[in-house]
């Protein structure tokens, strides 16, 4: 739509009017007799001459002219502008980051997908945190998968399909045998440095305990909670197992409860649904809409028919003197 930014100088238009009624008008000297010997004729003839003035007069085109270009600076000066259809930002209010569990033993054959059949761990990892990810459409999501290291697999980005096929294409024992739960937690806490999110969710994943950090969990679970980032622990592995294979439940249960997060525990793929199901509705999506609606300025186009007028004004005035110049000098002649 069309519309004036500052409607009320259109209220100036009777100002010249107002001008014309209440200020004397303007007068411009002139000579009345033009002759080199006028002050002998006047002393001769025993009169005195004195100033006098004449008020210029408009003309037709004038009269007709004035007004329009008044109004069309003044709709200048009022800043006409086309607004066009508003334009619509959604800005997350939430980065959220997966952190993968891919040592060697997530390559366990022991879990069972809804219809019965045992697979290893991760095929059911890829399955449930891929249709995840596919739910957090306004999320900026970062993954981190951890093993001997923790690696940044995926900045946080909008750029969900890429983060689903980084989940696809994950393997067991990529990142090393052991299990660097603690190193984990610190990568993940540096990559939030830069997020500027109101809201900071760490999901970790694992299914042992922690074997190959040099930044013990619990201190790493304290400095996440100064930082304000909410961690949620997932456990999937074998409680009673012994070693390197066992879950360690109560560090994964102090780690959740340091950050104000929750630690779950799943046994086979439909109870490891579940669990992202829950921390899908515990975590609800967070964003911000911002609209605005572009403005094309219009003002040229009064200006310039106005300064368009002036000006073929002026030159056909100029070439009208100039005709009845060359035809009063052909006359004389």
């Amino acid at each position: 739509m069309y519309q004036l930014e500052y409607p009320w100088l259109l209220a100036l238009l009777p100002l010249p009017v107002l001008v014309w009624w209440l200020l004397p008008p303007y007068r411009q000297e002139t000579a009345s007799v033009r002759i080199p010997f006028f002050g002998e004729v006047a002393r001769a003839a025993g009169v005195s001459p004195s100033t006098g003035s004449i008020v210029p007069r408009m003309n037709r085109a004038q009269r007709i002219l004035a007004p329009v270009c008044w109004a069309l600076v003044l709709l200048a000066l009022a800043r006409p502008q086309f607004i066009e259809p508003p334009i619509e930002k959604v800005e997350p209010q939430r980065d959220l980051m997966l952190a993968l569990d891919l040592s060697q033993s997530m390559d366990t054959a022991d879990f069972r997908d809804p219809s019965g059949k045992v697979e290893p761990r991760v095929d059911a990892v890829r399955q449930v945190v891929a249709e995840f990810v596919k739910r957090r459409s306004g999320d900026r999501i970062g993954l981190i998968a951890f093993g001997d290291a923790p690696y940044p697999l995926v900045p946080f980005t909008q750029d969900h399909s890429t983060v689903q096929t980084m989940i696809s294409g994950i393997l067991p024992g990529i990142a090393g045998p052991r299990t660097a739960l603690g190193d984990a937690l610190g990568l993940a806490i540096k990559m939030f440095q830069a997020s500027l999110a109101p809201d900071k969710v760490l999901i970790v994943l694992t299914d042992g305990n922690d074997t190959a950090s040099k930044m013990p969990p619990d201190r790493a679970a304290e400095i996440a909670g100064r930082n304000h980032i909410v961690v949620h622990a997932v456990g999937i592995g074998d409680p009673n197992a012994t070693g390197e294979d066992k879950l360690d439940t109560a560090a994964l249960q102090k780690i959740a409860s340091a950050t104000g997060g929750q630690y779950y525990f799943g046994q086979d793929q439909s109870q490891l649904e579940e669990i992202y199901q829950t921390l899908d509705r515990i975590t609800p999506v967070n964003q911000k809409t911002l609209s605005w609606r572009p403005r094309i300025e219009l003002f040229h186009y009064p200006l310039g028919a106005a300064l368009l007028i002036l000006i073929l004004y002026h030159l056909s005035a100029w070439l009208l003197t100039s005709m009845h110049g060359k035809a009063g000098r052909e006359t004389a002649e």
